[in-house]
């Protein structure tokens, strides 16, 4: 039996997935004005291919933040804990790791976007994949049932947005946090 070549269509994804994971640690790392030569050069593709991919930087921007509201809306499903309020608060770390990173995509977003655009409707998508974590955690009196979801990712955004502020400097913040959620419950 002879091994085949992958298909086109396998290479196309893997190159895409690629893009879009150099583009993300680059954005993070340099900010929202950084080239696509530097992403097609961290990415290990050429220009074309890049562009193949992702006509303008706005389209590129938009699917990074697609996909990364996709990786967390996808994570509430499959969350590992002890218990509901665990499920939960992993989750809930999960959400401000993506706060703490979307900020130079919905930077660069923003310069040629209007915020009405539904690329920026996510919050919705959270509250939907979030809520069966949120019930669960209250029905099992876990987590307070005076809080609804959409208090607790506010919460969660406002410490992820303190400016000026490194994340070690966040981290423990959030921790009392949740932390401060599950002793209300009990």
């Amino acid at each position: 039996m002879t091994d085949h070549p992958p298909s086109k269509r396998a290479d196309a994804a893997r190159n895409r997935q690629r893009i879009l994971e150099a583009a993300r640690t680059a954005f993070a790392a340099t900010g929202a004005q950084t080239s696509m030569a530097e992403i097609a050069r961290r990415s290990g593709v050429g220009q074309a291919t890049l562009y193949r991919n992702f006509a303008t930087r706005h389209a590129l921007l938009e699917a990074l933040l697609a996909d990364e509201v996709d990786e967390v809306c996808a994570a509430a499903a499959t969350v590992e804990g002890d218990s509901p309020g665990d499920r939960l608060t992993t989750w809930l770390r999960r959400f401000f790791q993506y706060v703490t990173t979307k900020r130079p995509v919905v930077l660069g977003l923003l310069e040629h976007t209007d915020t009405t655009d539904p690329v920026f409707d996510s919050r919705g998508r959270m509250l939907a994949a979030g809520q069966p974590l949120l019930s669960a955690a209250q029905d099992a009196h876990q987590i307070a049932g005076d809080l609804d979801l959409d208090q607790i990712l506010d919460l969660v955004v406002a410490i992820a947005k303190i400016p000026g502020k490194t994340p070690e400097y966040r981290q423990p913040i959030l921790d009392a946090a949740l932390a401060g959620l599950h002793r209300r419950g009990n």
